[in-house]
Parts: structure tokens; sequence; C-alpha cells
């Protein structure tokens, strides 16, 4: 056989010009940027934790994924796996939610839309909520509501600071009333945290929409968002039909929200576990501050101490009022 009809050979069995180890071989070795379309080495992608080398872009990261950029090694305690979303309502459009639920799980590998758990950051013991775009895209129901309002229970019990990443399209409207009813449940639970001293920081990330957008994502202390993350209630289209006027090409953005003073801070995925930590490091330090500074009452009996030794003497107050015993 000739050269050429060895190649003529080769090439009708693999008309690419390629053999199958090469292929095998070329699958997710490289992957592409959606915004510059700049092709990257996926291990150096992951490195610097999805974020595009060349122009910055934030590619999609999950749940797992998220876990393993924010909690320290080996600090991870998961809780509530076993809560499960139900049918309630018998829900049927196509398909029943009881099939669409199912599916979902199948190709998440999640029970639902968000995990949660206790772990470190930094050193700092944090609870973390990290919400899932995979499972029906991050859709807020009974068992995210649950899940979600649990973890922030424990950490007001234990006097953690409370991490929220938000990914989500809002509300699950296959659980109607029910899935509404956790904006109000979750808030209440937040509300409760705060009111004990204790920090709690949302991170929008894309997409951050609908009820989600209308409770959680917005009470933080100190609102973080993710690089050009889509943040909103209603859909664009949605409200120019409304007000019937052009809106401006930003609108939505993380950068438009954080000139209009709804998002306290835009930080880079690559610096998020780090700024997280300082804040947490820096609440846990006033906190300690305020515990720790005399009362009104305690500073004046130290203020007296001061000025009887000035004078020269030993000053002490007793507990009656105005009364005041003074020793040479």
């Amino acid at each position: 056989m000739s050269l050429f009809d060895w190649f003529a050979n080769r090439r009708k069995s693999d008309p690419a010009g390629h053999s199958g180890q090469e292929r095998e071989i070329a699958d997710g070795l490289w992957t592409k940027c959606e915004a510059c379309g700049v092709l990257a080495y996926t291990k150096d992608l992951q490195a610097n934790q999805m974020v595009c080398l060349d122009c910055g872009h934030h590619m999609r990261v999950y749940s797992d994924e998220r876990i393993q950029q924010l909690i320290d090694p080996g600090t991870w305690v998961a809780l509530d796996r076993d809560v499960r979303p139900v049918d309630p309502l018998g829900f049927f459009d196509r398909k029943s939610y009881s099939d669409r639920i199912v599916e979902a799980q199948t190709k998440s590998g999640l029970i639902d839309a968000v995990q949660t758990g206790l772990g470190d950051l930094e050193g700092q013991p944090i609870a973390l909520g990290v919400m899932d775009f995979r499972f029906m895209g991050g859709s807020m129901g009974s068992v995210v509501g649950e899940k979600l309002t649990r973890a922030i229970e424990r950490a007001t019990a234990e006097r953690r600071a409370m991490v929220i990443v938000c990914a989500s399209g809002g509300a699950r409207m296959q659980e109607g009333m029910l899935s509404l009813m956790q904006m109000a449940k979750i808030s209440g639970a937040l509300e409760q945290h705060r009111e004990a001293g204790c920090l709690y920081i949302p991170v929008l990330t894309h997409p951050t929409t609908g009820g989600v957008t209308a409770s959680f994502a917005m009470l933080g202390d100190i609102i973080i968002a993710e690089p050009k993350a889509l943040i909103g209630f209603a859909g664009r289209r949605v409200i120019e039909q409304t007000l019937r006027e052009k809106l401006p090409d930003n609108f939505q953005t993380a950068e438009y929200l954080q000139q209009n003073g709804f998002v306290d801070a835009i930080v880079p995925r690559t610096q998020l576990k780090s700024t997280l930590a300082r804040l947490v490091r820096l609440h846990h330090a006033s906190r300690r501050a305020v515990s720790t500074a005399p009362t009104n009452g305690a500073r004046r009996r130290d203020e007296g101490m001061l000025d009887g030794q000035r004078d020269g003497l030993h000053v002490e107050r007793s507990i009656a009022p105005g009364s005041i015993a003074a020793q040479p």
C-alpha cells in the first residue's frame, strides 16, 4: 500500500483527521470565554476560580465550587441535607412538578436549590448558604426557605456571621403562595439575627432576581456583588413596557446598583474570600470592643477614682447615691 493510500484510508476512518485518543484528550481541556471568546486552559481557569484570564468575565460556578472557594479545607459541616421538596399543590404544566423535581435532582446531584452548612472562613466561624442555579434556576421554594431559615437560626444561636451566596430566578411558581411565604420567614429570621448583634452579608451573583432580590438579598448589613452580575426584580422588557421608556444599557447590573446605592461593594471572585474574612474579623473585633467597654456608671466610677487619686486621696463611692468616703 502506498503512502497516499494510507492517508486516504485514515481520512475515511476519521474525516476530521484526528484519532479517537486525541479527541478524548481535547475534551474539557480548553474553555471558551462567553464574553471575549478567548480559549483558556481549563486548569488555569479553575485555578483562577473560573474568572477569564483575558477579560475578567466571571463564568458561572455552582454550589460545590463556591463552598470550596470560601470555606477552609476540612471545616465544612453540611446542615439539613435530608430536607426534601414535595408537590403540595399537585402542580402540572406539560409535566408534573414531581417529575421536574426528580429530573432536576438527577441532573444536578442536589436535593434542592441551596446548600447550607457551617465552616471556617480564614479561621473565622460562619454559617453559609449557597444557592445553585442548576436546580430549577435556583428558584426559592419551601425547602430553600426552610434550610436558609434553619441556618440563620443556627448562626444566631452560635453567634456566627451569616453569608448567603445568591443565584436565583426568584420564587418557585410551582409552589404558589408557599414559596412566597419563604420571603417573610427568612426575613424574620434575619431580623432576629440582627437583633442578636450578628453580621449578615449577602453575595449577589449572576443572576439574582425576583423574590430573592425582594427579600433576603437586600437585607444585608453589607451587600456585596460580583462584577456585572444581573440583579433585579422584574425583567428589563417588562419594566420598559410598563414605563414606556428606554432603560440605560447597564440597567440591573451590579455596577448600576452600586451607583444608585443598592450595593455596597463589587468584589471580584478571586478577592471574595479575603474580603469576607476581613469584614467578619472587623465585626468580631468591634463586638468585643463594645462588650468590654465600661458602662456609663463604670466610667463615672473610674473618673471619680482618677479625680481622687489626683488629689492624693483614696476615693470610695458607697451604694448610696451622693455618699462619698474620703481617706487620706
